[in-house]
């Protein structure tokens, strides 16, 4: 039988494990991504390790979250960091205002057949030009750059069959979108979503990479696209043909699951708040008024997304609606200068139009908060509740089409009612400037890596003990976000210092969360399904082992933000039956007795005793041996020093 594009470069990348449903295997990393704010954790936690040099093909820094460098010296201190050390132990270096890191990676590093590994959930974004990129918490990517395997359990593959061709006003945004509609965000847990059929040829690489970016929603490994004649033609327009080869899946290839999605049939959707799955036909509420609409992020920021925004203003002969607040982020210096030489960029700004630095800016909550109770359409990727800055306001998702015909009409509005639409071409050749990115030194020993006082020392933790015990200290439902456990927007500039962003754990929930669980010594935390979706952010585990949480309870969890847990020597188990949920309630004082003995002789299933009402529960961990092995040593960053050892 043949193989999938899935199994044919898990094959080219395997160094441990086997190759079965269910296996844990160990991938070679052939390239790695940072952003800084979850970059200055994993290179401190590489310094850490001890290895001279980076031993991956290609790792690349980039600075796109916390630009704006405002309220005191923490972000540039943290950026000159960055770039110490990147040049100290062969790092590229993208400069602040170089652009958003999936859009630059996708320009100017991705290749097709390669793994990559970044400490940004949004990774996949790479898999449009059929690359294996995977999101994971910094201290899995600062092994990697260490030369170390990437673990994952050997995904399902699920095969999105498309057929037909997206019709005018319809675009790659409204097929992800329609996707998590049928499979919701907890539809691609351990699996990789692969693209396939005839429908696959109409599509750009940048649409591709809004279709894979998104399939972080679907909390999927990862999404992939094959590499073809579409995808060698952006490689020869970037001046980078070179790095192509074709990559399909043969003809008898099986998969485990299947969907078809017809792009002829597809019209303009919407994800209403405040879950990316939420998601309905444009046309079923439009009418809506709206006060903000943003176009940009990583999901929706090339050329052709805010061409084709320029285009409609300058065609229909419209402006943005007096009632509203528009801003345009590009993705990249690239895509900036390319509007500007086209023209694209004056027709935004006689729009009326803010143009925004090259950043990641409002999608994380850094600037650009709607009004209180207000609407605000956005081409980004999450609408989680309070993400926005203003919790108050209801977050929609869209494609730049719909933003566009939203921002002239001042309410949510089909694009189809536009008229002719404006089709914006790809490019045959792009504007190629790679002066903002940084080679490293040559010779190491010539740098001095330069830490600000924001720049904390490392926490760690020791073994595990036998004994667990301490208060239940909050219940938590479904679908807890790590935006709800660790915070973006103005949080960000603490990302280098642990003990102040632990006062943002769970603080939109409750503000003195981080102090009561210092004050009980640490203890537990309880949860339902999908605990730990959205962000890589390793901090989401992090900073709750700073304030001393012992292990998550919940009926489910994320895949990067389990694997997180166990990297710093959280436990997370599951209930054995998710009706015990009920069993625990917050202020319960709970114990797991002889557990590092279970670990260690091999036991699947841990008692855990409920001293206040006097039960016991039985939980699941599902851990490999490897994983074991890292809890008992108190963290992945322990585990690995006495591997190397």
């Amino acid at each position: 039988m043949g193989k999938n594009i899935t199994q044919k470069i898990i094959d080219n990348h395997k160094v441990s494990g086997e190759a079965a449903p269910g296996q844990e295997l160990g991938l070679r990393i052939d390239q790695t991504i940072t952003q800084d704010a979850t970059g200055t954790m994993a290179y401190l936690q590489f310094e850490a390790m001890g290895v001279d040099r980076v031993k991956t093909d290609l790792s690349v820094s980039y600075v796109d979250h916390n630009t704006l460098q405002y309220g005191g010296f923490e972000n540039a201190d943290d950026h000159r960091y960055l770039q110490t050390v990147a040049s100290k132990y062969g790092v590229y270096f993208s400069r602040p205002g170089n652009g958003i890191l999936h859009q630059v990676h996708l320009e100017r590093f991705g290749k097709p057949g390669g793994t990559l590994l970044g400490s940004d959930s949004h990774t996949p974004s790479s898999g449009g030009l059929g690359m294996m990129a995977m999101g994971a918490g910094g201290l899995d990517v600062a092994v990697a750059m260490g030369g170390g395997a990437f673990n994952i359990t050997y995904p399902k593959v699920v095969l999105v069959n498309l057929t037909g061709k997206l019709q005018p006003w319809v675009s790659a945004k409204d097929v992800i979108l329609e996707l998590l509609r049928r499979l919701t965000v907890k539809g691609g847990v351990g699996k990789v979503i692969e693209y396939g059929g005839e429908g696959v040829k109409s599509l750009t690489v940048p649409e591709r990479a809004t279709i894979t970016n998104m399939g972080a929603e679907l909390g999927a490994t990862t999404s992939i696209f094959p590499s073809d004649e579409n995808t060698r033609k952006f490689l020869k327009a970037q001046k980078r043909e070179s790095d192509w080869m074709e990559l399909s899946a043969d003809a008898d290839a099986a998969y485990d699951e299947q969907v078809d999605i017809n792009l002829d049939e597809l019209e303009p959707m919407i994800a209403q708040p405040h879950m990316p799955d939420v998601v309905c036909k444009v046309s079923e509420i439009e009418g809506m008024k709206v006060d903000q609409v943003c176009v940009g992020s990583c999901t929706n920021s090339s050329f052709t997304d805010l061409m084709t925004v320029a285009e409609t203003f300058k065609t229909k002969g419209k402006t943005v609606s007096t009632g509203l607040d528009m801003t345009i982020s590009p993705g990249s210096r690239q895509v900036l200068n390319m509007l500007a030489k086209n023209g694209g960029l004056s027709s935004l700004i006689e729009a009326g139009a803010r143009i925004l630095e090259t950043s990641c800016g409002p999608c994380i909550g850094n600037g650009q908060s709607p009004p209180s109770g207000g609407v605000s359409l956005r081409t980004f990727n999450r609408n989680f509740i309070g993400r926005s800055g203003t919790k108050s306001a209801g977050v929609y998702l869209v494609s730049p089409e719909v933003a566009v015909a939203s921002a002239i009409t001042g309410v949510i509005t089909d694009p189809r009612k536009l008229g002719a639409y404006p089709k914006v071409a790809m490019p045959s050749e792009f504007v190629i400037d790679d002066s903002m990115i940084l080679a490293p030194a040559d010779d190491p020993s010539t740098v001095e890596i330069k830490r600000g006082p924001n720049i904390a020392q490392l926490p760690t933790q020791g073994e595990l003990p036998n004994k667990l015990s301490g208060k239940t200290l909050i219940k938590l439902e479904d679908n807890v976000t790590t935006d709800d456990i660790t915070p973006a927007g103005t949080w960000l500039k603490y990302r280098s210092n642990v003990p102040k962003y632990s006062e943002s754990v769970f603080a939109q929930i409750n503000e003195h969360f981080h102090e009561e669980a210092k004050n009980a010594g640490g203890g537990f935390v309880v949860g339902g399904d999908n605990y730990g979706q959205g962000s890589s952010r390793e901090h989401a585990a992090l900073c709750p082992m700073y304030l001393g949480i012992k292990g998550i309870i919940a009926k489910s969890f994320a895949r990067i933000h389990k694997d997180n847990l166990v990297n710093f020597g959280i436990l997370p188990l599951t209930f054995s039956n998710p009706a015990d949920y009920d069993a625990i309630d917050q202020g319960d004082e709970l114990e797991l007795s002889g557990i590092a003995d279970a670990l260690k002789n091999g036991s699947e299933t841990i008692t855990l005793t409920n001293k206040t009402k006097g039960t016991e529960v039985a939980l699941s961990h599902g851990y490999t041996q490897r994983q074991i092995d890292t809890i008992l040593a108190g963290g992945k960053l322990n585990y690995t020093k006495a591997q190397a050892a």
